[in-house]
Formats: structure tokens, sequence, C-alpha cells
């Protein structure tokens, strides 16, 4: 029959139009393989947030729970001793003799304070500032890390915490020593604000955040301007087709795809080896041993730079390339340069799908680590950096370091760790999406 309908290929031919039984047959066809694909897309948007759902308590779990911890000293015992010491300071506090530790009055911390660490820790102390200028906040951190110093004996996740609390109580029970069993969040302010420690309950990562935001910073500084420059150049005015631009073309796609260590291992050599004078600031009169090899802050923002250069410029490409056509030749028909349409007329209507581009660069470059290990990131360090030119750390090798430490309460950290992490990618985040936003409603 001329003229037949394709059923099997869900084409109709040129000039044919299905008719009773065979129409019928034809859209059902079409319905139900419709309904197949609304399936299989449902589906899979519901498998992403499953497992995105599955992830948040995953680390959940780890990050809050019930702890037990033991002291060194008894707190109530170093409140009896000093009363005793002193009978004055007892006959003046009353009824303060017989409460903990943390009901005490700043004075009679500093006091108990200058009593029980050594002379020389107490002049350390006294030359950053004197206990008796302190608040009785200072005064019971300082009291907790150097007299109390506590430990965690055991921890229990937030599931068994929730569901399993009479359990978890006996087991706390059951432990020998002095016991301070209690509902602890793992994400707390003196987490974020803490640099690293040994200790588990006085570590932080005030060190990895600023490492992070400077090595990110720099990654931004260098790659955005150099890759909306270059995707201007390959859109607006590189206007022929040559052997050469194809092979730029190429490079730039290939690029994007190279794994980041290989990124890593580029940075090494360049940045940290051939460049060292300069990453490491010799050239500027910096003399840190520590970074003379070149193993600083501006080398790993140079290699994330290098990094998430491919993936700016290959999105800006495509925002700039969407730009109607139209809008460029009532540019210049109406005298405007090259340029001037480039930049008043292009660039402002091609911004928010540059921003979106720049987001996920940034976002990349926050959460990467491989490249850093090979750089030369510090898995330990104390000292906060002050310039492109120190030592540093990131938030991603942090928590690597601690989920390779066999110790539950590093675990936990490295969920806390994540928390943060997640909260301050949702931030840089939304800021970003907020001038996207912006940007469009006003052009």
């Amino acid at each position: 029959m001329a003229q037949e309908l394709d059923i099997r290929s869900n084409r109709t031919p040129a000039g044919a139009f299905p008719e009773g039984d065979e129409y019928d047959r034809y859209v059902k066809k079409r319905q139900r393989a419709g309904r197949l694909w609304h399936g299989i897309y449902l589906t899979a948007t519901l498998i992403g947030i499953a497992a995105l759902v599955a992830l948040l308590a995953n680390i959940s779990n780890s990050a809050f729970g019930y702890v037990a911890i033991q002291n060194r000293v008894d707190p109530g015992a170093l409140v009896a001793a000093f009363y005793q010491q002193n009978p004055d300071a007892a006959t003046a506090a009353g009824d303060l003799t017989t409460a903990d530790l943390y009901a005490q009055p700043a004075e009679v911390l500093a006091a108990i304070l200058a009593q029980n660490v050594t002379p020389g820790r107490l002049r350390a102390i006294e030359a950053q500032q004197p206990p008796a200028e302190m608040a009785q906040v200072e005064l019971l951190r300082l009291l907790e890390t150097d007299v109390l110093k506590p430990k965690v004996v055991e921890s229990w996740s937030l599931w068994d915490s929730l569901f399993q609390r009479d359990e978890v109580k006996a087991e706390a029970a059951a432990l020998p020593g002095i016991i301070d069993f209690k509902f602890y969040s793992w994400v707390n302010w003196n987490f974020v604000t803490n640099p690293q420690s040994s200790d588990p309950l006085q570590a932080g990562i005030s060190t990895a955040i600023l490492g992070s935001l400077w090595v990110t910073l720099i990654a931004f500084l260098v790659a955005i301007p150099l890759g909306i420059a270059a995707a201007i150049y390959l859109e607006e005015y590189n206007t022929g087709r040559s052997r050469l631009d194809q092979l730029i073309e190429t490079n730039i796609n290939n690029l994007a795809g190279v794994p980041s260590i290989i990124y890593g291992m580029l940075g090494l050599a360049v940045f940290v080896r051939i460049l060292g004078p300069i990453t490491s600031g010799i050239l500027f009169g910096v003399t840190d041993p520590s970074t003379a090899n070149g193993r600083t802050i501006f080398s790993a923002g140079l290699t994330l730079g290098l990094l998430i250069l491919p993936l700016v410029i290959i999105n800006a490409r495509e925002a700039i390339r969407a730009v109607p056509r139209g809008l460029r030749e009532g540019a210049y028909g109406l005298g405007a340069t090259r340029w001037q349409t480039t930049w008043h007329h292009v660039l402002p209507t091609a911004l928010p799908g540059i921003l979106t581009g720049v987001i996920l660069s940034v976002s990349r470059a926050f959460g990467e680590t491989a490249p850093l290990l090979v750089v030369g990131v510090s898995t330990f360090i104390v000292v906060n950096p002050d310039s492109i030119f120190s030592k540093y750390t990131t938030l991603p090798a942090q928590i690597y370091q601690w989920t390779s430490r066999p110790q539950q309460e590093f675990q936990h950290l490295a969920a806390a760790a994540i928390i943060v992490l997640l909260l301050l990618l949702v931030s840089m985040n939304a800021a970003a999406i907020w001038l996207r936003n912006r940007y469009s409603r006003r052009f």
C-alpha cells in the first residue's frame, strides 16, 4: 500500500495521515511511549533525591549523638580543693562552695587555673591575656583544655541515640571512671572557630576554612577573567574556521575531561618547582623556611585555576552563543564597533549563563582534594594563613585526613566538617544565584 504509516519508526510518510483503527493504534502507541518515558524520568529523579537524602542522613548520623566524656580531674574536686585552701573565699561564696565548676565566678576560676597549671603554661597564658581580665567562658575553656583534659570514652550515632536511648544509657552507666554523659553536637561554634588539634573535643576547622577560601579566591581571580576573555575571543572575534581554530576547540573540550590529579602533577612541575621563587614569595622578600619549596596557597590557587579554566570557557561560550544574532546586527546597524557590541549588548545578555558556569566551576574548585595533595597541602596545621605565601590546608583535605584515622571520634569530626563544607557551598552558590537572577531581571 502506497504511503503507509510506518508504525515501527513512529513517523508518518510525507503526505500520509492515519485514519480509523490505524490512527487509534498510532495514538495509543505514542501515549504508551510518553507514559514510559515519563516514568523513566520520574524514577531517575526519585533515585537522585533518595541518594541525596541517604547521604545527608548518613552524615547527620555521625555528626550528632550521645557521648560519654571522662575528665582527668573531677571538676567538683577542683572547687572543693580551692575553697579548702581559701577559707575566706569559702565564707564569701556561701552556697557556691558546693556548686559545680561551671557555676563559679570568673575570679574563682582564674585562681583555680593558676593553682592547677604549670608555671610555664601560666606565663604563656598571661603573655596573651592575664586570667584576671578574662571572661568566665574563656576561663572555663582554658580549664577544660589544660586542667580537666576531657576525653571521649564512648560515642553513639544519632540513630542509636534517638531510637535505642535506654540501651545507650545503660552502656554509659556501666563505663568506669568519672563520666559526663550528654547529647553532643560535633557541629558547634568551637568546632568552627578552633584550629586543628589532636584532641577531638578541641579540634576545629578554622584553619581549613580560611585555606579553602584563600585557594578558591585565587582560582576564581585566575580562571574567571581568562575564561571569559577566551570565550569572547573564540565566539566574537575568531570568525574563521581554520585548522588551528578546530585544534584549539578540541583541546579545550578535552582539557575539561582531564582527571584532576593530572592538574596536580602539572601544578607540582610548574608552580612548585619551576616557578618556586615566585610562588614561595622569595622573589618578593618573603623568607619563610616552611614555604621556601613553593608549596603555598599561591601554587594551589593557580593549580585549581587551571583546573576550572576549561569549564569556564565552555560555559561562557555557550552563554555567548545563545545571544540572538539579531542583537549584534542591530548594534552594528547603528554604527557600534565589535567591542562596543560585545561589551554593551552581548556580555550583559549572556551574563546569567556565564554566572551559571562560574557557580559550577567555583564549586568544583572548592571541593577538590586530589590536585592539592600533589601540590603540597598540609594535613595538620594550627596556624591560620595570613597571605598567599603561607602554608595551608583545606576543608576537603582535612576531611580526608580525619576519615583516614581509626578513632571513632575523628569520624564524627569528619561528618561535622562535611556539614560545614556543604553549608559553605550552599551559601556561595546562593549568593551567585542571587546575582545571576538580579542580572536576569535587569537585562
